[in-house]
């Protein structure tokens, strides 16, 4: 049994909306960025904008007024770091990821003491 062609058509299009791009507001270090991304990605990219906003403010909070092109490439370098201890590479000896791991910590301490209300 065929489908009827307007049948057709309306599926095709149904089918191509579902593929349409989302365009999402992201918020980072209080400027506003669209992004386009696929409606299946959305919730991945809000968590990973919500993620790097995190570690700018960070930087910003314990750097002396740097730019915010400098903090953006300070939390790429982070990041990327970050994701090369992740997959075990070659240039990260397993001493470098427990001592990323310890300094990782010592700065979520930091951080929380210096929120702490006297």
């Amino acid at each position: 049994m065929s489908i009827p062609p307007n049948e057709a058509i309306k599926e095709a299009a149904k089918a191509a909306r579902k593929e349409e791009p989302l365009t999402v507001t992201v918020r980072v270090m209080g400027r506003e960025y669209s992004v386009a991304c696929p409606p299946d990605e959305h919730e991945a990219l809000v968590a990973s904008a919500d993620h790097l906003n995190e570690r700018m403010t960070a930087i910003r909070r314990r750097g002396k007024a740097l730019g915010a092109e400098r903090i953006a490439v300070m939390a790429a370098l982070n990041l990327a770091r970050d994701y090369l201890a992740l997959k075990g590479h070659a240039a990260l000896a397993p001493q470098q990821v427990e001592a990323i791991e310890k300094i990782h910590q010592l700065g979520l301490d930091i951080d929380s003491t210096l929120a702490a209300p006297e």
